[in-house]
């Protein structure tokens, strides 16, 4: 995280799910547990696997009651967090001892981890190269490609497609924001590699558990071994706690967390489009309504980032703009895309998404000198 600016109010931007810690708190009876120290210290549970199969079976439960993933006849992969099952996945759709590396892409503006990992792991195998878009009228060619489908997406919150098409290109959904808080479910997603993560679902970041859903049990041995050597499975400790949260949302109707997650995530996208409603200067991206078959009816949009834009020319530096207003954002290059934009979280606790959007409003107010929606 960045520091603050000294003497300024500024917003953190981190990509911690504190929104929804007041569930948490109202339900901290019920998802606390404590763990005896004798309890779980082998590498392996009793049936030797490195997965729990009951936390499996509730990852299963969860999809099914969402209905935002096609579980059935899919290998599950656990890893630290979907971070490590990224690349795992680049790892294992790459092909071996080939003299063209795989072309690694994603359709920017792009999550920044795909290259960050993708460069610093130096394969021979894979190598980034931008963005998706600039090589479909190849992708039919006998380059092999990984493409990048984060939906919804980060940092713009749209609902994404992949751009490439053909025989030799292989493609890796992120979907780690797609859960009824953060954007309608318009079906269930029915990809051959599909990744979650608990960070976004539960809020728990810090857990560090990820998991993959995969078609091809060749791809789901070549991402397992992956995990078992690099980290030798996903701590026991991380499962147990996982599958007490995942107990915990999966109570009653199974509905409770994403309603309140969606209000809350909604009133947040809501109040900062009413501050920008009126400013020239400032805009957010535009998200449509869409029709969700978890809530049943059509919703607006709740993302979890604010894709900020700078419009005036002399702005283009628009990190710099936010700075000196006391406002913390990542540089739209990052994403690549142009300095004009930042990504701003709207996951944060509630009192930093208000010291948010009261440096927002000042910044409003300074256009025409009125007094800005609070």
């Amino acid at each position: 995280m960045l520091p603050k600016p000294s003497n300024q109010l500024a917003s953190p931007e981190n990509g911690d799910p504190l929104f929804l810690e007041p569930f948490w708190i109202q339900n901290a009876a019920s998802s606390a547990m404590l763990v005896a120290g004798w309890h779980r210290m082998s590498y392996t549970f009793t049936n030797q696997s490195l997965i729990s199969r009951l936390l499996e079976d509730h990852i299963r439960k969860l999809h099914t009651t969402v209905g935002n993933a096609v579980t059935q006849g899919r290998f599950i992969v656990f890893g630290a967090g979907s971070t490590q099952l990224l690349n795992a996945a680049v790892h294992a759709l790459s092909p071996d001892n080939s003299s063209a590396p795989a072309k690694v892409v994603a359709s920017f503006p792009f999550y920044t981890v795909y290259q960050l990992q993708t460069d610093f792991f130096r394969s021979v195998n894979f190598q980034f190269q931008g963005d998706a878009s600039l090589w479909k009228n190849k992708s039919d060619s006998t380059l092999n490609f990984i493409e990048f489908v984060t939906s919804p997406n980060n940092p713009d919150g749209q609902l994404k497609k992949a751009v490439l098409q053909g025989p030799h290109v292989k493609t890796i959904h992120d979907h780690a924001y797609y859960w009824p808080h953060f954007t309608a479910i318009p079906a269930p997603a029915d990809e051959d590699l599909m990744i979650f993560t608990l960070s976004k679902l539960t809020g728990h970041a810090g857990t560090r558990l990820g998991w993959a859903l995969i078609k091809d049990e060749a791809l789901y041995q070549r991402m397992s071994t992956y995990v078992k050597m690099n980290i030798l499975g996903v701590s026991k400790d991380t499962q147990l706690r996982a599958l007490k949260l995942l107990k915990v949302a999966l109570e009653g109707s199974g509905k409770e967390i994403f309603e309140f997650g969606y209000t809350a995530m909604k009133e947040r996208w809501e109040r900062l489009s009413n501050a920008l409603s009126e400013s020239k200067r400032f805009s957010i991206q535009e998200i449509a309504p869409q029709y969700c078959t978890f809530f049943k009816t059509v919703r607006g949009p709740s993302p979890a980032y604010a894709w900020f834009k700078c419009e005036r020319e002399e702005d283009k530096e628009c990190y710099t703009v936010l700075k000196e207003a006391g406002i913390i954002g990542r540089e739209g290059n990052l994403y690549g895309a142009e300095t004009s934009y930042v990504r701003l979280s709207l996951l944060k606790s509630q009192d930093d998404f208000d010291a948010l959007l009261h440096q927002i409003n000042k910044l409003v107010a300074q256009e025409d000198g009125t007094k800005s929606i609070i």
